[in-house]
């Protein structure tokens, strides 16, 4: 079972490493604030008060035997990018890293960093793809030019197969899954009909999934 340190315990470190915790990971959580080491150490396997940006301090913390990293150190950028260098340099395999803007985050992959991620940008996307339409549950950027999208079955959609629906052929999307109630259809088959209450997880490019948000006004 893979091992995860996580460095910075702020809103969104915090929340990476009690999840991770709660799914029976090994997490060993880093700060250099009191408090929030304190508060978080009955939640995680091991809570440590240490500076993310002391070498020395890291490798007495044997953060080189872990599979992931996950940095969070926002409120000091030059902090951030410095513990994900020593990060790489001591060998941990797989660094992931909170940047606040793009300009960061490509310093960050510049030293680095496998993987860099936005929470604040992309929750914004989330919530503003909500707010844009009515039926759409949730957004994820998959990719530069793709995202997967989840929504609720609209009333044109309600009886039809995914077959009867030709979402491939009508706006280039891929139906990945079909959630009813507590089942989860993964890989539904074109014979498989979309029923009330239904909610699809739907995979395509951006703009394919902004003519999908318009589905009802479609002729059917």
């Amino acid at each position: 079972m893979k091992q995860f340190v996580v460095i910075g315990l702020g809103r969104f470190g915090s929340s990476v490493a009690t999840t991770l915790a709660d799914n029976n990971y090994d997490v060993l959580a880093i700060d250099k604030d009191e408090e929030r080491v304190q508060a978080i150490s009955s939640q995680v396997t091991h809570a440590v008060e240490a500076d993310a940006t002391d070498e020395e301090a890291l490798k007495t913390l044997g953060v080189r035997n872990f599979d992931v990293a996950v940095v969070s150190i926002g409120d000091d950028v030059s902090a951030n990018i410095l513990c994900t260098l020593i990060l790489k340099e001591l060998g941990v395999p797989y660094v992931i890293v909170k940047a606040p803007d793009a300009l960061h985050g490509k310093v960050l992959n510049k030293v680095g960093a496998d993987r860099v991620v936005y929470p604040e940008r992309d929750m914004g996307v989330r919530i503003a793809h909500n707010l844009i339409s009515s039926n759409v549950l949730d957004y994820i950027e998959f990719a530069p030019e793709y995202g997967v999208i989840e929504i609720i079955a609209t009333d044109k959609m309600i009886g039809k197969t995914l077959k009867e629906l030709e979402f491939r052929s009508k706006f280039d999307v891929n139906v990945m899954a079909i959630k009813r109630g507590e089942n989860l259809n993964v890989s539904p088959g074109a014979g498989d009909k979309v029923l009330e209450g239904d909610r699809l997880v739907v995979i395509g490019k951006n703009e394919s999934l902004e003519s999908l948000k318009d589905y009802d006004d479609k002729k059917q």
